[in-house]
């Protein structure tokens, strides 16, 4: 089996959720018990930090492995979806795995998979743990895919638990009030392994306490621990100043950080309290947070969080400032018009689209009145289309032309931008993915 051919039996054999949504979901562990089980259990030969949360999970995951990477150890990095290949989703030190890799595991393996008939999610899991055991990883860093309890990375025991924040999102499948959905996300914590909550909140905290204190787990609250305070934006580098809060003796860290959305400070924040945590296990010397935290998009291939897009000039002599963000629900994108407003620009163009579960009300208001809107689609049936996301902005205020793609949508964008606006393609991160631009 070849490599093309492996992606395509996953795609088309398997119910895959960022394609068609919720009928691809498949709550429990039992699948991806039974699958690790035929491969000889590889989760449990390798240790690990488990990362939950509506937003930003992805970000501290790569921080967190760029730290790790940083301080001398193997590592070990599971996240989704991917942007461009599929490799992007199972790294070992910042190396996706080889196609060659893919294309074995998955040849070898077609039989259990026709048994068990897992979801694509649960094969990539599978795919990822059999990877790091084979690879000898010292840590793997573990995202989860959707909620915690019963997402099919919950397999693991790890030697930490970190959960970013919670917000709205996935409510069909998580629950539609802010303590349900911590109490999907607070599945993750395990019997006696610390755990480290980035965000407080008055609905989530209860619920986060209740189940620590339930499985006799050390709960620790970021902002107990450290304090990052913006320094200031230059040359496509984001200063943070890091404070270290629990300590009589002062601790402080000047941090370059190439992420540069406002709301990367909370996730450094969470990021630095996890390694402060578990740090008495797994040393880590002030230079290897500097250097991590410097180094994270080349040591890890983190994309689409607030990314500045270089655009040839071949297209446009004189391009206005272009950013590509992921975010896609009302945290979310909270959080990055939060930063458009701190750069300054003369007009604000939007190249958009959605999924279609992303209806929610709330998320209308954020998308500023006096911008200019572009309306795509990603090429997947859960992309809404770009008609009705044109109605449904209108209904909003917001009104724009439409276009077949984000591509598309970018060039008209282009051509119609000053060299001192702004352009930002957000809603979705199969938007971000389509992007031509995207390196």
């Amino acid at each position: 089996m070849t490599y093309p051919e492996a992606v395509e039996y996953l795609y088309d054999r398997l119910p895959v959720f960022h394609r068609v949504g919720a009928v691809a979901y498949k709550p429990g562990l039992d699948n991806t018990l039974a699958l690790l089980a035929a491969l000889g259990n590889p989760h449990q030969q390798f240790r690990s930090i488990h990362v939950a949360g509506t937003n930003g999970k992805g970000s501290t995951s790569h921080l967190l492995a760029s730290i790790y990477q940083s301080a001398g150890y193997r590592v070990g990095l599971y996240t989704s979806p991917h942007l461009k290949s599929f490799t992007e989703r199972i790294r070992v030190n910042g190396q996706p795995i080889d196609e060659q890799a893919v294309a074995q595991f998955v040849g070898s393996n077609q039989a259990v998979i026709e048994r068990l008939q897992p979801s694509f999610f649960e094969v990539t899991v599978a795919m990822a743990f059999a990877q790091f055991a084979q690879q000898r990883v010292d840590l793997a860093i573990v995202e989860v895919g959707l909620g915690g309890r019963l997402d099919s990375t919950n397999v693991i025991t790890p030697e930490l638990s970190v959960i970013t924040n919670i917000g709205f999102d996935h409510t069909d499948l998580l629950g539609n009030t802010l303590g349900l959905i911590a109490g999907e996300k607070a599945g993750i914590i395990k019997p006696t392994v610390p755990v480290v909550i980035g965000e407080r909140h008055t609905e989530t905290q209860p619920v986060f306490d209740s189940v620590a204190t339930t499985q006799q787990a050390e709960i620790t609250y970021a902002d107990t621990v450290w304090q990052c305070t913006d320094g200031g934006l230059a040359t496509g580098i984001r200063t943070v100043e890091a404070a270290r809060l629990d300590t009589p003796a002062p601790n402080r860290l000047t941090l370059q950080l190439p992420l540069l959305g406002l709301y990367q400070l909370n996730n450094l924040q969470t990021v630095l309290t996890a390694v402060t945590t578990v740090q008495a296990s797994w040393p880590v010397a002030d230079e290897a947070i500097e250097a991590g935290c410097r180094l994270v998009l080349q040591q890890t291939g983190l994309r689409g969080r607030f990314q500045p897009i270089e655009i040839p000039s071949s297209v446009s002599v004189s391009p206005p400032l272009v950013f590509a963000d992921t975010a896609h629900n009302q945290p979310g994108l909270e959080a990055l018009f939060a930063t458009v407003q701190t750069i300054p620009h003369r007009q604000l163009h939007v190249v958009m689209g959605l999924v279609r579960e992303k209806r929610e009300a709330d998320i209308w208001p954020l998308f500023p009145d006096g911008a200019r809107y572009y309306f795509c689609a990603a090429h997947l049936p859960r992309a809404l289309p770009v008609d009705e996301l044109a109605e449904m902005a209108a209904q909003h205020g917001k009104r724009g032309a439409t276009f077949a793609d984000v591509n598309e949508a970018l060039l008209a964008a282009l051509a119609s931008a000053h060299p001192d606006d702004l352009v930002l393609v957000t809603g979705s991160t199969y938007i971000v993915a389509e992007l031509a631009y995207l390196d």
